[in-house]
């Protein structure tokens, strides 16, 4: 286990924001996600950010003094710092300097799986990496190891990396992700073919969307390796996932679980994770899972949906899921609209959500009776794994069904359709 660093945190308050407390406190459970136990915190109230130190020289002073009486062996910022700010901060403070995109990407780097995800973690942070490597030899000297960007330790320093050798080392890294993103496009289409709706999880990191899906899967008698990674973290979901969901007295559907945002995301990483995010962009529906415990869960729903925006995923119909209502004072399971109140946890109000999920993405479905022949035992197979199968009957010469299926499939056995 990577050795436990001592930090304090600074974050400058841009014309009183009303959720920047929010904001330091989110910024000591990212350094906390990484091993960093935050020792102190220097806040400034400023109209905009200082150019070269980011916090003014009276600022730099305290931070001297904080230092002395904490022992801390870094120092972490609330904003993306630029190479000029990180060198003038370390050369004013003589410790690490680190800012909140180094802390994210350092998790994602921990937390990526799959090869897909690790590439797009790698991409982000060399991306990062660029602007910042030149002219801050010295700098990056004192960076080797420990937190700020994972696997960039003294020996990789020491290799001088210059500007081609990072760019050469994107292209091959887009290269191969390419390649992945396009199998990955293969399957979507194929799913789109199949005529099953597409509904995705969407919100900030640990609101619950896994927990969500596990629920759903475990009632859809699902084995328990199609589970998913769930864990009460930050970004314990890297990589989509999408599964077949076939819930008693409903048509199957299938639902996708996606990466969570957090206020201040790096734009390198919501540009890295786009294909991935892609199972959100083509939903019919999106699942906005809202963590409603949280004091501050307006202001997650905003940060959701800006990013969304940013992403060109403004126009899927949405419905607003406040999960954890158990720690809220509310009462639940309830439905409002396109609210749904429930607890994932306690496994109550996910039959309310399925009803409303139902709703819209089965506004016409089509009712009818089908009989086929005992040699189709597949298709009447299919017909129960893939539309509502409301009764089955054995007639002399076949099964008889009474289902609700989709258009797709009612147009493509309508030679069994009586």
């Amino acid at each position: 286990m990577r050795e436990k660093q001592k930090a304090f945190i600074v974050g400058v308050n841009i014309n009183h924001q009303a959720d920047f407390s929010y904001s330091m406190k989110e910024l000591e459970n990212l350094a906390a996600a990484c091993h960093i136990e935050v020792v102190g915190e220097i806040t400034q109230n400023l109209n905009r950010i200082n150019k070269s130190h980011y916090i003014g020289t009276g600022k730099i002073e305290e931070a001297k003094l904080l230092l002395e009486e904490t022992d801390a062996d870094l120092i972490v910022f609330n904003d993306e710092l630029s190479a000029s700010q990180i060198r003038n901060l370390e050369e004013g403070l003589d410790r690490k300097v680190i800012d909140r995109t180094m802390l994210i990407l350092d998790i994602f780097a921990e937390r990526a799986k799959t090869r897909e995800a690790q590439l797009q973690v790698e991409v982000a942070r060399l991306k990062y990496l660029l602007p910042r490597i030149i002219g801050s030899r010295e700098s990056l000297g004192r960076q080797g190891g420990g937190v700020g960007l994972k696997n960039r330790g003294a020996g990789e320093t020491k290799l001088e990396l210059d500007r081609r050798k990072i760019e050469a080392k994107i292209a091959d890294l887009n290269k191969e992700l390419e390649a992945l993103v396009s199998q990955r496009e293969t399957r979507r289409s194929q799913r789109k073919k199949s005529g099953v709706p597409l509904v995705s999880l969407v919100g900030y990191t640990n609101a619950g969307k896994s927990t969500i899906m596990n629920v759903m899967l475990r009632r859809s008698q699902q084995s328990f390796n199609k589970q998913v990674f769930e864990k009460d973290m930050l970004f314990a979901t890297l990589d989509t996932s999408v599964r077949k969901i076939k819930l008693v007295n409903h048509q199957p559907f299938l639902l996708a679980d996606t990466v969570g945002f957090v206020d201040k995301l790096p734009h390198h990483l919501v540009k890295a994770f786009r294909s991935t995010l892609e199972e959100a962009a083509t939903a019919d529906l999106l699942i906005h899972v809202v963590d409603f415990s949280s004091p501050h869960y307006e202001n997650l729903i905003n940060v959701t949906n800006n990013t969304l925006r940013e992403m060109g995923i403004n126009q899927i119909p949405t419905i607003i899921a406040y999960n954890k209502s158990d720690l809220a004072d509310v009462d639940f399971p309830a439905i409002k609209g396109r609210n749904v109140y429930l607890s994932a946890k306690q496994g109550v109000g996910i039959e309310e959500l399925v009803d409303v999920i139902s709703e819209h993405i089965f506004k016409n479905p089509i009712h009818c009776e089908m009989l086929i022949p005992f040699d189709g035992g597949s298709l009447v197979s299919y017909l129960n794994e893939n539309a509502n199968v409301l009764s089955t009957s054995y007639e002399d010469n076949g099964t008889k069904l009474t289902v609700e299926c989709n258009q797709d499939d009612f147009e493509k056995y309508q030679e069994y359709v009586i």
